[in-house]
């Protein structure tokens, strides 16, 4: 489903988020006070403009109040952040992603109407950690208090391995969910599928146990 959705605040965060939901096939209303920035991204998503997101008024008069979903990407500047969310909030927009720099700032954002508060610097700090751990390792998702998902490349002595000889519920209580084989990807891939170099495996189950992929 394709929707429309506006991005406010066009810094590396805005810009790269406005981008991937317009590759996406969504429609994107780019929003920042930048006339540079919004200029840069013009031809690239379906409107640009340049607009103050505090002023009420303005965003009202560009449409806002249409919008079912919006993403308040600046966060440098916390009271704008803050009262970006607040207007959209007041105009009706339903779902809200607002970025926030830390604790409190996410939890003002919540109470002045973002749905869901995203923290993308612990997060990426979070992933570059388990980089550092496994250097195996080439993405990861916290999904629960020391639980995560991992994207990595096959140690050298996993390759010409089938799953089954591997037994990675057995010996690491974890579980591959997908295999990736270039542009294709197997969800929860067979036993005898056997593990190449250059695949990428997705796995889940506790970090302690993520962490022992680089001695097993």
């Amino acid at each position: 489903m394709r929707h429309q959705v506006l991005v406010i605040g066009l810094g590396r965060f805005g810009r790269a988020c406005a981008l991937e939901l317009s590759a996406l096939g969504h429609e994107v209303l780019a929003v920042d006070r930048d006339e540079r920035a919004v200029n840069e991204i013009a031809p690239d998503v379906t409107h640009a403009m340049q607009v103050d997101a505090t002023d009420l008024p303005a965003l009202r008069a560009i449409g806002a109040a249409d919008f079912r979903f919006g993403v308040v990407a600046m966060s440098s500047a916390t009271d704008a952040s803050i009262f970006a969310t607040m207007a959209l909030h007041d105009l009706g927009v339903s779902t809200i992603i607002a970025k926030a720099n830390d604790a409190l700032h996410g939890e003002i954002l919540r109470r002045v109407g973002a749905s869901r508060v995203i923290y993308p610097e612990r997060e990426m700090g979070q992933r570059v950690a388990h980089m550092f751990a496994v250097p195996e390792i080439v993405d990861y998702l916290d999904v629960g208090p020391r639980f995560g998902i991992t994207k990595l490349r096959p140690p050298t002595r996993w390759v010409g391995r089938t799953l089954t000889q591997l037994d990675l519920p057995g010996t690491l209580k974890l579980t591959a969910i997908a295999l990736r084989r270039g542009a294709d990807v197997t969800i929860n891939p067979h036993g005898s599928e056997v593990v190449r170099d250059g695949d990428e495996l997705i796995l889940i189950g506790l970090d302690e146990r993520l962490e022992r992929i680089g001695s097993s």
